[in-house]
């Protein structure tokens, strides 16, 4: 692979998450103003008043709708109907707000409506309908908790794609009880801090997120393949925190709140403010859409489940419905790279240390250079291949764990075959002696490592 090559590769991904964070961070949260705000007002003739003055100031910024009374205007705020309400009778007025949409979304209609009432020569009294715990002055506590949520989904997903010894079954056991866990200490740390009210059916919203982004990121990782980092970062890091309510989704532009009505966190975080501030009203669909994360992931694994089904009656395999662990290759991850052999030498500060390595030698122990040795998955696929330098050696980095099998082969002689257990951290060597084939002479095979039994042969 030439260097040109490795640099493109190894660049391409860090270039587009660096742009993604360079674009959509700042047009997400740079001067945040309304953008269609829901609003409802008392009484047609104020409602017409109001729409007027409030698209002079700030065209597009608010989307008014009449409502009989100020108790109408009122419940459409606590029924999540409308981020504000508005009430006018002769020189007073009442402004609902709820401070839990987030403390800036109220500062900007409180200064709205302001202006409006000095130019009515009115006095305006502000009502905080679903004020937040002192801990919680922004309104914005819950979104940290939500991408502490969110976030550790994706990184569950990318160690389970390295569990190789785990199939589908285990690892989304797995994902529900990481979330759980997580959910657990999570809303224990928040409500006991009293960053926000104590509802245990936060609980489930944080459950949700993170088994919603987990299993996602797990489904669409074949998919994906070496662009799963891309995919899952781009999702739930580029998309998801702009949007998850850090600005209020009212003040955010119009791409970004079509992106929040979507994203796991956006839904996760609009949920925990219906259940914890609005008595669970609007809750409903914020979940729907978690569930429907969940219900897309899932599909996923099935429909790789599916293929492999196929692909192992293609080559007559045994059906993969049993409990069998999944072959290692087709997980995909940030910290997973990719089998590569490498040039036999005493090891530099800097380069990959060789997860396995070996020498092969003739009858007479004298190294056999240009021998073939394979490296295969324990379906039978091959990781990779290299061949012998001058001295026998050979050494090889970036295999899954878990079982292997090392085959050498040379014109002329015997091929070898032989098992090995590949685990983290653990460099593991396989010696190999090609008998000459016409010498009939019986064929070893020095393992010095992690042996699992005798070798195998082939003709």
């Amino acid at each position: 692979m030439s260097v040109a090559r490795i640099l493109v590769e190894t660049l391409t991904i860090p270039a587009v998450l660096f742009l993604g964070l360079l674009f959509s961070f700042p047009m997400a949260f740079h001067q945040p103003q309304p953008h269609h705000a829901k609003l409802v007002i008392a009484g047609p003739a104020v409602e017409r008043t109001v729409d007027t003055a409030l698209q002079g100031q700030r065209p597009g910024g608010f989307d008014v709708t009449a409502v009989p009374d100020a108790r109408a205007a009122r419940r459409a705020v606590l029924d999540r109907d409308a981020v504000a309400g508005f009430a006018a009778k002769g020189r007073h007025a009442v402004l609902y707000v709820a401070k839990a949409n987030g403390a800036a979304l109220e500062q900007a209609l409180t200064k709205g409506f302001t202006q409006l009432g000095a130019h009515n020569h009115q006095t305006l009294t502000i009502t905080d309908l679903a004020p937040t715990v002192s801990k919680d002055g922004s309104g914005t506590t819950l979104v940290y908790f939500g991408i502490a949520w969110n976030v550790p989904g994706y990184i569950l997903a990318t160690t389970l794609l390295r569990a190789v010894t785990f199939n589908r079954r285990k690892k989304l056991i797995t994902i529900a009880g990481g979330a759980g866990l997580f959910s657990a200490v999570g809303f224990l740390v928040g409500a006991g801090l009293d960053f926000f009210p104590d509802d245990p059916r936060a609980l489930a919203i944080a459950f949700l997120l993170t088994t919603a982004v987990a299993t996602f990121s797990l489904g669409m990782a074949p998919f994906v393949k070496h662009f799963f980092p891309l995919a899952g970062l781009g999702l739930f890091v580029v998309l998801s925190v702009p949007s998850s309510g850090l600005v209020p989704v009212q003040l955010l532009p119009g791409f970004f709140q079509a992106v929040h009505a979507v994203m796991p966190l956006g839904n996760a975080v609009d949920a925990l403010r219906g259940v914890l501030y609005f008595d669970g009203a609007g809750v409903l669909k914020q979940v729907l859409v978690l569930c429907g994360w969940i219900a897309a992931g899932t599909a996923l694994l099935g429909l790789d489940a599916w293929h492999h089904h196929r692909t192992a009656v293609r080559r007559g395999a045994q059906d993969e419905t049993q409990d069998t662990p999944e072959p290692p290759v087709e997980d995909p991850s940030l910290e997973t790279p990719a089998p590569t052999a490498l040039p036999v030498h005493p090891h530099r500060f800097g380069e990959p240390l060789p997860m396995l390595e070996g020498t092969v030698h003739d009858g007479e122990q004298q190294p056999v250079r240009h021998a073939a040795v394979t490296v295969m998955d324990t379906g039978g696929r091959q990781l990779v291949r290299t061949t012998t330098n001058a001295r026998g050696e050979y050494a090889v980095t970036g295999l899954p764990e878990g079982y292997i099998s090392v085959v050498v082969s040379h014109p002329g002689r015997d091929p070898l075959v032989h098992q090995k257990l590949l685990q983290s951290g653990v460099a593991v060597r396989a010696d190999f002696t090609l008998r000459d084939r016409r010498n009939g002479t019986a064929v070893r095979t020095d393992a010095h490592l992690l042996d699992i039994g005798p070798a195998r042969h082939g003709s």
